[in-house]
């Protein structure tokens, strides 16, 4: 049976892990959220705009109320400013697992930071809402991601072949799991 405790605060090392604030438009604009490259390496839209942004956090802020509700803006201690965001954007309570996606500004990629973002929710879901089975799924042109997901400990569990059309050409989707079984050895 799942806990669902809804988005709380996680802190690491280097990162605090907190619901998305309206300030934090701003930073979102600047670093991640109005970049193609990022944004389209996870299938999402380009926002541009602070209108833009706002509608995001209302969709974003308005659903923290719900119990079974993942979202983080991922923000480095020193600064508090949102540098991207990590998300169990699919959560399966009848299944018990949930399915992880990131993205982090391309000013702080190769630091480490995704990965222990992605480590840190990793624990919150086997930890606070006893899931099963944490799944994450990339690209097949994606290799800093895919090093993240190696990083992490994931299971390779498949590539469904031309599933997105990117660029004007088709790529796979990796999938990628651990099991509540292969956490818990790992710790």
């Amino acid at each position: 049976m799942l806990t669902h405790i809804g988005t709380n605060t996680i802190e690491t090392d280097r990162l605090i892990l907190r619901r998305f604030r309206y300030t934090d438009d701003d930073a979102m604009l600047k670093y991640w959220i109005a970049d193609e490259k990022i944004q389209s390496m996870y299938s999402e839209p380009v926002y541009t705009t602070k209108e833009a942004v706002k509608e995001l956090l209302d969709k974003y802020i308005g659903s923290y109320e719900k119990p079974d509700y993942y979202r983080w803006a991922i923000t480095e201690k020193n600064s508090d400013e949102c540098i991207g965001q990590i998300a169990y954007f699919l959560v399966d309570s009848k299944n018990h697992f949930a399915e992880i996606e990131y993205c982090i500004g391309s000013d702080f990629q190769c630091k480490g930071y995704a990965t222990e973002a992605t480590k840190a929710v990793i624990k919150y879901g086997f930890d606070k809402i006893n899931l099963h089975k944490v799944q994450i799924c990339t690209k097949t042109i994606n290799k800093a991601s895919k090093r993240v997901i190696e990083k992490c400990g994931f299971t390779y569990e498949g590539t469904l072949r031309d599933y997105f059309f990117f660029n004007g050409d088709y790529v796979g989707r990796q999938f990628f799991s651990m099991l509540r079984s292969e956490y818990e050895a790992a710790k």
